[in-house]
C-alpha cells in the first residue's frame, strides 16, 4: 500500500486564494497506484463501490494539492465528500480523509467537525486529535492547538499499543504531529522554568 506524496496545501474555495500550509498530512492509508489520475478527464468511477469511490476521489484530490493544482482540489472536493456521505460504513481512517479534504479546501471549521466525529464514535483515536490540532492551528487558535496537542500525547503510547491499521496507514503524518507537539511542549517548559527561574531572585 503506497503513501501519496506530503506537504500538500490548504486552498479556499470561495477565493481562490492560498491559504496556510498544511503539515504531512496528505499520506493516503488505501491509495490505489493510480499514477494517472491527473492525466486527462475524470475517469468513470460510477461501477465502483462507494468506498472505492471515496478512495479514488481522495487520492486525485491530494495529488492535484501537492502539485499545486487548485482547479482540481475545488473541482473534486464535492465530488468526494459526495461519494463520502453515501458510504454505508465510517471507520477511523475514512473519517480522517474527509477530514483532510475539508483541511484542502480551506473548510477548517468542517475538519474540526469531522475530528469530532471521530472522537464520538473512536474515543481516544489520535487522529481526532491530530485534525483537532492541525485545524486549530491553521485558524489560529493556539489555545485550541496546544489543548489537543496535549490531548494527543497523554494517549499516545496507549493507542499505538494497541496497533490499529489507520495508525499503520499515517505512521509518517501521525509521528510528525508527535514531535512538533513535544517540541512545543518542551519549549513551553523552558519558558515557564526560566520565567520562574527570573522571579524567584532577590532584589
Amino acid at each position: 500500500m503506497c503513501l501519496l506524496l506530503v506537504g500538500a496545501i490548504v486552498y479556499s474555495v470561495v477565493t481562490q486564494a492560498p491559504a496556510p500550509r498544511v503539515p504531512n498530512m496528505a499520506n493516503a492509508g488505501a491509495a490505489l497506484g493510480d499514477t494517472t489520475l491527473l492525466a486527462g478527464p475524470a475517469p468513470d468511477i460510477s461501477r465502483l463501490s462507494p468506498r472505492a469511490r471515496f478512495d479514488r476521489l481522495y487520492n486525485r484530490i491530494m495529488q492535484a494539492a501537492e502539485q499545486g493544482d487548485t482547479a482540481q482540489v475545488q473541482r473534486f472536493t464535492p465530488m468526494a465528500l459526495g461519494a463520502y456521505a453515501q458510504l454505508d460504513t465510517f471507520d477511523a481512517d475514512a473519517r480522517y480523509h474527509a477530514a483532510v479534504v475539508r483541511l484542502q479546501s480551506g473548510d477548517l471549521t468542517g475538519a474540526h467537525a469531522v475530528a469530532d466525529t471521530i472522537l464520538e464514535q473512536f474515543p481516544d483515536n489520535l487522529l481526532g486529535y491530530l485534525v483537532r490540532g492541525t485545524a486549530a492551528g491553521l485558524a489560529g487558535d493556539p489555545g485550541a492547538r496546544v489543548q489537543a496537542e496535549r490531548e494527543f500525547l497523554r494517549r499516545f503510547d496507549r493507542e499505538m499499543a494497541a496497533g490499529r491499521a489507520e495508525y499503520r496507514d499515517h505512521a509518517p503524518v501521525i509521528a510528525e504531529f508527535k514531535k512538533t507537539a513535544e517540541e512545543r511542549r518542551g519549549a513551553g517548559a523552558e519558558r515557564r522554568n526560566g520565567g520562574t527561574a527570573e522571579g524567584s531572585g532577590g532584589p
